[in-house]
């Protein structure tokens, strides 16, 4: 190619060089070697150009140019660089590389994208439009369409490019978030690991949430619970040595609230004791501590009869009360109590006597046993202690009736008299005639006499013992019999002796106002006095038929001695066999006692007395008590209405009575205690107001497998010739089945501790079934009764423990740990089954 002169503002034919792709592998945007003319445009408005370029112009126009490499681009930016340097007024020479020319594709064939206007206009060039070849209509949308293309490539480029970082630290911020988690998780595991320190080896304890757990031998939680519930302080700190005990106890101290102490003690080689003392720090801190009812397959029992009469504990619920006796009718507790909760998981709790004790059961999901210290102005107004103390002792073993045999009192033969043996046996053998009346003027020695001729005429039921109640005496606390109502009450007595009965007086720790001894007493100042007055001004309460009466107080070393002497005077003249302490309960007492020594609560009043009198003077048995009497001592159940209601609440209290220690007890009256109308009517042979007939036979019918039998009512008042036949035959199943039971275990009794009427968890502890069973007992491991207590019933569910039984309805063998569904029981029926030896077959 020749080299030819370009003027400034001019510019010719510029040959480029294209390099086409390799024919096998053609590329939409492959680049060709190709020639653009470029067309300088006169300065000077108005100038011709020459046809030359006219001709060249329209070549171009008529051939599609195709894009230059980039290479190229810049040789041509260098070219037209130099060419706006240029001088207007001097001609400057600029010489081509020489290059070869390659033909022009045809643009039909195939459309090349061009380069941007702009790339390839001259300065100064009208940005509007120019005749310019890079500024055609072709070269325009290739050079745009390669621009949107490279900009659509451009955000993927970068997202391709920006991706992966772009996980991967989102990934890297996941790791570090996971790590912390995982670090602080480790932390606060190690740090609860740490808070729960290990003592006595089976004792965890957390002092900061103060949770608590105790383990078996076998590493098997038994009990678990929250200490010091109302203490609003969570740092413990070791005590001060001047606090320290030196017995062997760990000592911890929330500051200025209250202070614990965690002991240690062997009771036995099968059972592990741990005792908890809280002293609180100030008169607003009541020390509480809750255990947990609601651990699958642990069931709960002991304390006494609820309101609910409860079996298990945790069916039960109420609010924090003082845990003393009163009716279930009116309080939270019933007239027997002892400090004493066991579970079916092997734990047991035992309450020190001194502790002013509240207890709850209460919660829906999660029950919860909880027991505090609280001083009151009744229950608990003796204050022993400067601040409320809560002391307890908590019993693990491996099972729970090892755990209650371990625990309980044994040995109670103990000072027994061979005339005291004769009296127990006389009493399971024998029943109890209660000569009751509503009001004092039907009580005479006639009435008397017609009862005792009247269970004579029935000739199948043995004589037994004669209660008679306190309206023998004219006014309560007389202690002397009323001659006007009981004139030859010596010689009656005497003949009840002859015909085989026993006679026992009802007596009462109470003087009304109206009696002839009770100004003496307060002369003597023998009664409780009034708190916050003149110790001589007796403080004065109410109890059945008395309105106003004072309280015998047997702290005074005068009282009993006095006492005595009355009580041993009526025994000489009237010869009867032994008098009954009916006792009340702890709200009997006056509100605002005062005894001449303080006591801890209102019934520590009834030990008392109890303990003072059962030396000196034959005590049949008691209505009320927080401790065990001794043999041959019975205590009573509490006085049942005379409805379904009350038949359903004879089996659970007299089955927690007996766990309680008491294995001499005393049912209520066949047919019910108190008056209730709807379950009550009057015969066509009598105007004696009598039980429902089917509740009174469903009655008899549990009543002849417990220990006593108490009779208010006789079978023969209801004129009724099937319930006489039903007395009958229950006598006969007593006398043959039951008393010989009853004696056996009687004297196991006495050598255990355990009781006659026994759960069924005390056959089969680790059968699941027997702990919830509340309709049925047990007579020792022998017999099993299930009677039917609800009106109309003519079947029932039944369930036995392992082993063999014999159903004394049908005679035939049924095996054990299994429900009976549906068993039929008629109304002159009573399901009971006895054991046999394992491998009895038929």
């Amino acid at each position: 190619m020749n080299r030819r002169k370009y003027n400034s503002r001019h510019f010719e034919e510029i040959p480029i060089i294209v390099v086409d792709p390799p024919p096998m592998d053609p590329k939409p945007n492959s680049v060709h070697e190709t020639s653009l003319n470029v067309e300088g445009k006169d300065g000077d408005e108005g100038e011709e150009r020459p046809p030359e370029a006219s001709e060249r112009r329209l070549s171009l126009r008529r051939n599609s140019i195709s894009l230059p490499n980039l290479d190229d681009l810049q040789v041509l930016k260098q070219h037209v660089q130099i060419a706006e340097d240029g001088d207007d007024d001097t001609d400057s020479d600029y010489e081509i590389p020489p290059t070869s020319r390659t033909p022009l594709r045809n643009a039909r064939r195939k459309s090349v994208t061009s380069p941007p206007s702009k790339m390839l206009k001259p300065p100064g060039e009208d940005e509007s439009g120019s005749n310019s070849p890079a500024n055609s209509i072709t070269s325009i949308n290739s050079l745009a369409s390669l621009l949107r293309e490279k900009m659509q490539m451009l955000p993927a480029t970068l997202r391709k490019k920006k991706s992966p970082d772009y996980k991967t630290r989102i990934f890297v911020c996941l790791l570090f978030i996971t790590i912390v988690v995982l670090i602080f998780c480790a932390y606060f595991l190690y740090h609860q690991k740490v808070l729960q320190k290990a003592y006595f080896q089976k004792i965890k304890f957390n002092k900061i949430k103060r949770i608590m757990k105790i383990y078996n031998n076998d590493g098997q939680e038994v009990i678990r619970g929250k200490l010091g519930t109302t203490i609003k302080y969570d740092k413990a700190l070791p005590c001060l040595p001047s606090d320290e005990k030196h017995d062997g106890s760990i000592c911890s101290e929330w500051m200025g609230h209250a202070r614990l102490y965690l002991q240690f003690h062997q009771h036995s080689p099968e059972v592990k004791c741990y005792n908890f003392q809280w002293i609180a720090l100030n008169d607003a801190i009541a020390p509480t501590d809750c255990y947990d009812l609601s651990q699958p397959n642990d069931h709960w029992y002991g304390g006494g009869q609820t309101a609910e009469s409860a079996w298990p504990l945790e069916k039960g619920n109420h609010d924090f009360a003082p845990f003393i006796t009163g009716r279930v009718d009116k309080h939270e507790y019933g007239n027997v109590l002892e400090r004493y909760f066991i579970s079916s998981k092997g734990a047991a709790i035992i309450v020190d006597d001194a502790t002013p004790l509240y207890v709850s059961i209460s919660g829906v999901d999660n029950k919860e046993l909880c027991l505090r210290a609280k001083y009151d102005d009744f229950a608990y107004v003796n204050r022993l202690m400067k601040t409320a103390q809560l002391n307890y002792s908590i019993c693990t073993s491996s099972d729970m009736f090892k755990l209650h045999s371990n625990l309980v009192e044994n040995a109670l033969w103990d000072g027994l008299k061979p005339d005291d043996m004769n009296v127990i046996n006389s009493l399971l053998t024998e029943p109890l005639w209660e000569v009751t009346s509503a009001t004092k003027s039907e009580l005479t020695e006639e009435t008397i006499s017609n009862y005792t001729e009247n269970v004579i005429a029935l000739g199948f039921l043995k004589q037994g013992h004669v209660l008679i109640n306190e309206f023998w005496q004219r006014h309560v606390g007389d202690f002397e019999v009323d001659s006007e109502r009981f004139p030859t009450l010596e010689e009656a007595i005497t003949i009840m002796h002859r015909r085989g009965f026993r006679i026992v007086f009802s007596i009462q720790p109470f003087i009304s106002t109206e009696s002839f001894n009770f100004a003496e007493a307060v002369k003597r100042r023998l009664l409780v006095s009034e708190r916050f007055s003149d110790r001589r001004i007796p403080a004065l309460t109410r109890y059945k038929s008395s309105q106003s009466a004072g309280v015998l107080d047997t702290t005074n070393n005068g009282t009993i001695p006095w006492l005595l002497n009355k009580l041993k005077s009526v025994v000489a003249k009237y010869k009867f066999d032994a008098y009954y302490l009916d006792l009340g309960t702890a709200y009997n007492m006056p509100h605002y006692y005062q005894c001449e020594k303080p006591l801890i609560n209102p019934d520590q009043y009834k030990t008392f007395f109890i303990n003072n009198l059962q030396n000196s003077v034959s005590l049949f048995g008691v209505n009320s008590a927080v401790e065990r009497p001794k043999a041959p001592t019975f205590v009573s159940l509490p006085q049942f209405e005379s409805s379904w209601d009350g038949l359903r609440r004879v089996i659970p209290t007299i089955l927690t009575y007996g766990l309680l220690g008491y294995p001499f007890l005393i049912p209520g009256a066949v047919g019910g205690d108190v008056e209730a109308p709807e379950t009550l009517f009057y015969t066509n042979y009598s105007s004696e107001l009598l039980p429902d007939k089917e509740l009174y036979v469903r009655w008899l019918q549990l009543a002849t497998f417990l220990p006593v039998i108490r009779y208010t009512h006789l079978p023969s008042t209801y004129g009724d010739d099937n319930v006489m036949e039903m007395a009958k035959i229950l006598t006969s199943l007593r006398q043959a089945k039951v008393t010989p039971l009853l004696k056996k275990y009687a004297k196991i009794s006495l050598d255990t501790g355990l009781p006659m009427i026994r759960p069924l968890w005390m056959l089969e502890y680790n059968d699941t079934a027997c702990h919830v069973v509340a309709d049925e007992f047990s007579i020792g491991e022998d017999l099993i009764v299930a009677p039917v207590l609800r009106s109309g019933a003519r079947e029932r569910e039944i369930y036995l423990p392992a082993g063999v039984w014999k159903d004394g309805i049908g005679g035939n063998l049924r095996k054990g740990s299994r429900w009976i569904h549906d068993y039929k029981v008629e109304e002159n029926q009573v399901a009971y089954f006895e054991k046999m030896p394992p491998d009895t077959r038929f």
